[in-house]
């Protein structure tokens, strides 16, 4: 007897629509699984079985074939163990639902042995597109319920055995359906706070600046001057989320499997700070079918690099094109893949291999030849990818032992959250979020230098030797400071201070 249930399939951030198609005849027994499935989907067969058994019914002594449709694309995962079991029970006549329509359902979830319904990944882009494909309502493990219910257009059901998905299916126990999930925004109450840090104003002012515009910052100091300190604080000053942004992030979480929980929805900016030792791969993301990398699992958030030149040079280059494109591609036999990965890039590193190069205090023990290797180490382009360059000195003794509480995240947070807005009238007809993101043509639309700045401009240019990506980005940085006073026209004290955070150009930095 052949029968038909519906579920879905993930191919990166992209959920299809699968049928899971059973027939039951006369032959030798046997039971096979086709469609291209991968070992966890083959592994199904002994979950279905146990899991059948256990619940009740008996398992058919006869040739089983399921065959997950469209067959051109691998499966992977054992989210349709739950499917394949309800297909069985169906084609075996041992399960006869009359009044229940299996055609606007789709089904999802692994088996333990015993029938019970485990949480499976990607379950937010299966909801959403099951949505989108018109399916109404949703059938998920329990523990994926809150999760799934952030998707719009469909109703969700949270199924926590086998056995109480068949008295809904059969009108005997019905299961609730969740409640929709509200998004609010995160107040970020349990991040690190700027109150925190003394001194360091310049650097404040940088992070200030580069969280206004969602520009890349680069901070170059000795060891114990707030490096680590400066960047943990980041996400605390960044503009709210948006529920469009905290979907996109929580669909890429969802997906590689470490999203908490008790979080069905991302509501404050991711923040990763993968160790110096990470190779490309766990940056920019691989695997047969490709998961997520740092990158992308730090969209519309942070990713922070510390240690800069301790990552090896392949690992450091990946990253120039998703910076550039916000998007990472990677291509395999099976087709190419695009993870979004719209980050500010925060990177940290010290001067010289001892730390110690400039310190007013401290001797460095490093020959010339050993720091210009040593910097070398970060290419130049990659160090034109990365918008504001600010030194971070040591703290004197004065700043660090005043007790006068210093600005806080709060505060700082209600700035940046103006020049966002600021940014958001600017670019309402386009795709660009902020500052960092525009285009050439953006860019000769909106920065406009007075007189005075162009000729600064132009003198800044040759001396510094900069690139046309540096040009770009000088001038990207300029119009968040002038946004910052509220100043349509970029004048030369706002393109002054950009030119300060440029100070680690090449060709200024090796001189």
């Amino acid at each position: 007897m052949f029968n038909e249930i519906h579920s879905m399939g993930l191919y990166g951030l992209n959920a299809y629509p699968i049928s899971i198609e059973c027939d039951i005849c006369t032959g030798v027994p046997c039971f096979e699984i086709v469609g291209l499935p991968d070992t966890a989907v083959k592994e199904s067969r002994n979950r279905v079985r146990s899991a059948f058994k256990n619940t009740g019914f008996e398992f058919p002594s006869s040739h089983i074939t399921v065959n997950l449709a469209p067959g051109n694309i691998r499966k992977e995962g054992p989210l349709y163990d739950l499917p394949i079991l309800i297909a069985l029970l169906i084609s075996s006549g041992q399960f006869v639902p009359e009044h229940f329509n299996f055609n606007e359902c789709i089904f999802t979830g692994e088996l333990s042995l015993t029938g019970e319904v485990r949480p499976v990944n990607g379950i937010l882009p299966i909801a959403i597109e099951a949505g989108n494909n018109g399916f109404k309502k949703i059938f998920v493990p329990y523990n994926n319920c809150k999760e799934a219910s952030a998707a719009e257009n469909i109703e969700v059901y949270g199924v926590q055995t086998v056995s109480q998905l068949l008295d809904h299916m059969m009108g005997i126990t019905l299961i609730d359906k969740a409640p929709k999930f509200e998004f609010k925004q995160s107040l970020q109450i349990d991040m690190p706070d700027f109150c925190n840090v003394r001194g360091q104003l310049e650097a404040r002012r940088a992070m200030e600046i580069a969280a206004a515009g969602g520009h890349n910052i680069l901070l170059i100091g000795p060891p114990g001057s707030g490096k680590s300190m400066l960047a943990n604080r980041l996400p605390s000053i960044l503009p709210d989320m948006t529920f469009h942004e905290a979907i996109e992030a929580t669909k890429i979480h969802s997906i590689a499997g470490i999203l908490p929980k008790d979080t069905p929805l991302l509501t404050s900016r991711p923040f990763r700070a993968p160790h110096h030792t990470a190779s490309p791969g766990a940056l920019a993301g691989g695997g047969i079918v490709p998961r997520p990398g740092e990158i992308s699992l730090a969209h519309n958030g942070v990713l922070f690099l510390d240690e800069l030149p301790e990552f090896s040079r392949n690992s450091l280059e990946v990253l120039r094109q998703p910076i550039e494109d916000g998007c990472v591609k990677i291509s395999r036999v099976s087709g190419t893949l695009n993870y979004p990965c719209s980050i500010m890039l925060v990177c940290a590193m010290n001067p010289c291999p001892c730390g110690y190069y400039g310190h007013p205090t401290r001797r460095c023990k490093c020959s010339s030849r050993t720091i210009t290797n040593y910097l070398s180490r970060v290419s130049g382009p990659l160090l034109d990818r990365i918008d504001i360059h600010v030194e971070v000195p040591p703290v004197d003794y004065e700043a660090i032992s005043d007790s006068t509480p210093s600005e806080s995240s709060a505060q700082i947070r209600k700035r940046v959250n103006k020049v966002r807005q600021i940014q958001a009238e600017r670019f309402h007809d386009t795709n660009i979020p902020y500052n960092a993101r525009m285009t050439a043509d953006n860019i000769r639309k909106y920065c406009p230098l007075t007189d005075d700045a162009k000729t600064l401009m132009k003198n800044a240019f040759e001396t510094l030797g900069l690139s046309a990506r540096a040009y770009d980005r000088l001038l990207k940085v300029s119009r968040t400071i002038a946004d910052m006073d509220n100043e349509d026209v970029i004048g030369s004290a706002h393109l002054l201070e950009a030119i300060q955070y440029r100070g680690l150009d090449r060709k200024y930095w090796m001189d």
